[in-house]
């Protein structure tokens, strides 16, 4: 991780003092449905900025973001995890070379309806659930009725984030229900009583419950430091080293404004 922060810092220092080239016509941006309510707010404050920049943004998985940025289809590939090494070996086989840019730190919020009385959950009681070991909200100290998993779909970097750091290996029961989206799980989760879902915390809402984990409560200070233990940063990857449209939007988003954004749309700035 201090290795991870090092890289991003520095990232960050190159990318504020390149600012003087020429600017391109337009962005497109493609990936993570978790960076999507970001990357759409900073979109609307940079627009007003610079009226003449048109914009395409999508949010189709960081998955799918990160295909694109390799196939040279889109200019930035909003991400919710990092690049794997499968996929940088493709893009440099592409003649791609893969930035990335830390915009914003995030906690995965395991979420419950809220009239679900279970408040708090270990590591281990959500590897449990989510292996299919766990199938009773009464062995967690809920109802004696039968738990509703919902996950996310193979392509989406909160999946994967879950995965490595929930699941550790070990597979998601076949019974779990997949979601496209942060905010398809928000829903599905409001309207059933014995659903559990997980999802950014900027999706947080009134509608559902976030729960502690190992009674850690996920907020800005706990994600930051990364005593939350599903924290984790998220990402804006360029196709090389920005220049023009590209890099002033880059050097947007890490500026105060950017990272003011990022805080007003429930992520946590990365300072």
């Amino acid at each position: 991780m201090k290795k991870l922060v090092s890289l991003l810092i520095l990232v960050v220092l190159f990318g504020m003092g390149f600012g003087g080239a020429a600017w391109a016509a337009g962005l497109i941006m493609k990936g993570s449905t978790t960076v999507l309510p970001i990357a759409q707010a900073a979109i609307e404050s940079y627009a007003q900025l610079y009226p003449n920049t048109e914009f395409s943004l999508t949010g189709e998985g960081s998955g799918n973001g990160i295909k694109a940025l390799i196939d040279g289809t889109c200019d930035i590939a909003n991400s919710s995890r990092f690049i794997k090494l499968e996929e940088a070996k493709l893009a440099f086989e592409k003649g791609a070379y893969p930035v990335p840019f830390g915009v914003a730190i995030d906690a995965i919020v395991p979420i419950i309806h809220p009239k679900n009385p279970v408040n708090n959950l270990t590591l281990q009681q959500l590897k449990d659930i989510y292996s299919g070991k766990i199938t009773n909200w009464e062995d967690v100290g809920g109802p004696d009725k039968r738990i509703a998993v919902i996950t996310r779909d193979t392509s989406s970097g909160t999946y994967e984030v879950w995965e490595e750091k929930v699941m550790k290996g070990e597979r998601i029961t076949p019974r779990a229900q997949v979601m496209a989206s942060n905010g398809a799980i928000v829903q599905a989760v409001s309207t059933n009583e014995l659903a559990i879902g997980y999802i950014g915390i900027g999706y947080l809402n009134s509608s559902v419950k976030g729960i502690t984990v190992e009674n850690i409560e996920a907020k800005p200070e706990t994600a930051r430091t990364g005593e939350f233990p599903i924290s984790r940063y998220l990402f804006m990857f360029t196709r090389g080293w920005p220049t023009g449209e590209t890099m002033r939007f880059i050097n947007f988003m890490l500026s105060d404004e950017g990272q003011r954004i990022v805080s007003e749309t429930g992520f946590v700035s990365i300072r």
